[in-house]
């Protein structure tokens, strides 16, 4: 078995998702050999560096070579990046899924506009005022809100229409979590607590990002949204 060989089946112990360093580290326990070579090898290195840093940077270069094309899942979404063991079918499924993710947006798109050319004047008004809404949010409190779809339009057994009566405002990081599932659409009451929470732990750090946190607007937006939720 091979260095890279022996590298492979470190990360098939695991079906977790790893950093290259985490995946070296691995490499380390499982064969001290290695790291013990590695480890002389970087003492002869002029720069400042250690064994593991050396595994971790030869683990890097054999993915970008492409020795592992076909036993790895790599998620580059975030940095570091992370990989995972995984089966060709398993591979084979997940890039499946990343075209349907990649078209997604299109059949996002196309539903919405199939929605608008039902609504009423007033429902598109609702619409249009929840989207401002969310811009002011982020304009006077630098907070990210987006209009979210209470029932999900992509949702694979219950999808939801692009209508004011199933939208709601989630802050950018927990619409994201939400993804494509369906939650309870808030009540009024719960949409303007979850909100004022929002803009209160804002208020903490507030004077750090240079934000001047001003009730009176807050409670005037919240007015505007009790009219149109």
């Amino acid at each position: 078995m091979n260095i890279t060989e022996k590298y492979l089946e470190t990360i098939k112990s695991t079906s977790e998702w790893l950093t290259i360093s985490e995946w070296a580290v691995k490499v380390g326990e499982q064969y001290p050999d290695l790291l013990a070579k590695a480890e002389i090898e970087a003492c002869n290195q002029a720069n400042d560096t250690t064994g593991v840093r050396e595994i971790a940077a030869r683990i890097s270069s054999a993915i970008s070579r492409g020795a592992y094309v076909n036993d790895l899942d790599i998620d580059a979404s975030e940095r570091p990046r992370k990989v995972r063991y995984a089966t060709a079918e398993e591979i084979k499924q997940h890039e499946a899924e990343e075209v349907e993710d990649d078209v997604a947006p299109l059949r996002r798109d196309e539903i919405i506009k199939r929605d608008l050319a039902c609504l009423t004047t007033q429902e598109s008004y609702r619409i249009t005022e929840l989207e401002t809404l969310a811009k002011l949010l982020k304009q006077f409190f630098s907070l990210d809100f987006e209009v979210d779809h209470a029932q999900a339009l992509l949702n694979n057994h219950a999808h939801g229409k692009h209508h004011p009566d199933n939208l709601q405002l989630l802050l950018k990081i927990h619409n994201g979590k939400k993804n494509s599932n369906n939650w309870q659409r808030f009540t009024i009451d719960e949409q303007l607590d979850y909100i004022r929470v929002a803009v209160r732990l804002q208020g903490i750090i507030a004077s750090r990002l240079s934000v001047e946190m001003v009730g009176e607007v807050l409670e005037s937006l919240l007015e505007r949204l009790k009219k149109v939720y």
